[in-house]
């Protein structure tokens, strides 16, 4: 185990992992009009001098039995005494819009200064009273960690953080390197993930984490010409038998027109460490059916499985796809359909899902203002722009979004943007249908 080191940090514990709502099919692709909805920025990064409190969040949220939000940010200002960056911090937000650092990551200017893991790109996921998530960089090679956030219970309460594995320990960083994607856990608190390099071939793993023995389940690129696919930016979805489904941003049988790189893959990893490639994508010409999926999935209960590619489509500005269990891949939206793409561009996040088969998301670009979109796509296909980011001077209401959204019992969605905000530094948000 990587033993790393340890601090104590206040919050406090009780937390409830939100389950995924269930879908609906969805074929045509119609645009309506932007319902009326209430949108509110619940904190504005940087609000603190040098923004200890966290700047730049490229991460969703998970929200507790009680209604605190907790997530991660990419950056935290810089150090006075360094002048360099700070490398970002794990985050609670109460309901009265308190925000807490539960965890601060410090400055890497030489190796070994972030031996706790620097720069989370990823969320979290509770379990068992804890938080677990990734650092992109940082740990005792520079690669990333997994990290935990352990419950503390009274009468010390609040957290400890714990290092349970640094990436690239073993030669070559077969064990991978640099996670960019978050965690999935099981019933018995086991954790997977993926890292975008590392491995065998060095184009990414899929890792398991049972407290601080790390195991590589698969390394991509072991066939030729990658067609398993390669460097995986997403995180992983588990259905009831164990098996993992995700996305690699490139690899895979088809190379994407004017480049030498393949389009990426949906996958399927049997919990005997089997992979099978469900779908690679740019199979149609000029990519219609999309390219590049940055983000991971959601699974219904006939097992079809929808997500989002950054690029392809009619317009080369991404899609929403829907993949049966048969392989049959179905473009349900293809973004920029509007004139000026006011309905949303460029999907770099996945999707969240209610119980009446409505998918939520966020497009990093596109929208009224041309900074992103929250959207709603309907289960007859009609996509509708809930909220177009940057509405307000300065883009005080945030801009840019990179994550995904989660939902309340209430239907109410959470989410943040990278940019945008009273300091410019990224919002959180909150948008009612």
């Amino acid at each position: 185990m990587s033993s790393g080191r340890e601090t104590d940090n206040h919050g406090r514990a009780g937390l409830l992992l939100l389950g995924a709502g269930v879908l609906a099919a969805a074929l045509l692709t119609p645009i309506a009009e932007a319902a009326a909805v209430s949108y509110q920025v619940l904190y504005s990064f940087c609000s603190q001098s040098d923004c200890p409190d966290g700047s730049l969040p490229r991460a969703g949220l998970v929200m507790d039995a009680v209604g605190n939000l907790y997530g991660t940010t990419r950056y935290s200002g810089v150090d006075e005494a360094t002048n360099g960056f700070r490398e970002g911090v794990v985050f609670k937000l109460a309901p009265d819009g308190t925000e807490t650092v539960l965890h601060a990551y410090g400055v890497c200017l030489a190796p070994g200064d972030c031996a706790d893991g620097a720069g989370p790109y990823a969320g979290l996921v509770m379990w068992g009273g804890n938080l677990y998530g990734t650092t992109f960089g940082g740990g005792a090679a520079g690669q990333g960690v997994v990290f935990a956030l352990e419950g503390r219970p009274p009468p010390s309460e609040g957290y400890r953080y714990r290092i349970y594995h640094s990436f690239c320990e073993q030669s070559g960083c077969t064990d991978g390197a640099l996670p960019y994607a978050g965690l999935v856990i099981d019933g018995a608190g086991d954790l997977y993930g993926t890292t975008e390099l590392g491995g065998a071939i060095g184009l990414g793993v899929v890792f398991k984490q049972v407290g601080g023995t790390e195991t590589v389940l698969y390394s991509f690129c072991a066939q030729s010409g990658c067609t398993d696919g390669a460097k995986p930016w997403a995180g992983l979805i588990l259905d009831a038998a164990g098996n993992l489904y995700g996305t690699t941003q490139t690899g895979g049988n088809n190379v994407e027109p004017g480049t030498v790189f393949g389009g990426g893959v949906v996958f399927k990893l049997a919990p005997d460490g089997t992979e099978t490639v469900l779908y690679n994508f740019c199979a149609q010409s000029g990519c219609a059916d999309g390219v590049h999926p940055y983000a991971g999935l959601v699974m219904d209960a006939a097992g079809n499985l929808y997500g989002t590619t950054y690029q392809g489509g009619s317009k080369n500005n991404g899609v929403v796809f829907k993949l049966a269990p048969n392989g049959t891949e179905t473009v349900l939206h293809n973004f920029c359909e509007q004139s000026g793409c006011t309905d949303g561009a460029l999907p770099r996040a996945g999707l969240a899902t209610d119980a009446a088969g409505n998918l939520y998301g966020t497009t990093s670009a596109g929208g009224a203002a041309g900074w992103g979109v929250v959207f709603k796509l309907a289960p007859d296909g009609t996509e509708t722009v809930l909220y177009n980011f940057c509405s307000q001077s300065s883009c005080t209401d945030g801009s840019g979004p990179w994550a995904g959204l989660i939902l309340d019992a209430a239907g109410n969605l959470y989410g943040t943007t990278q940019t945008g905000g009273n300091n410019g530094a990224g919002v959180l948000f909150i948008v009612t249908p």
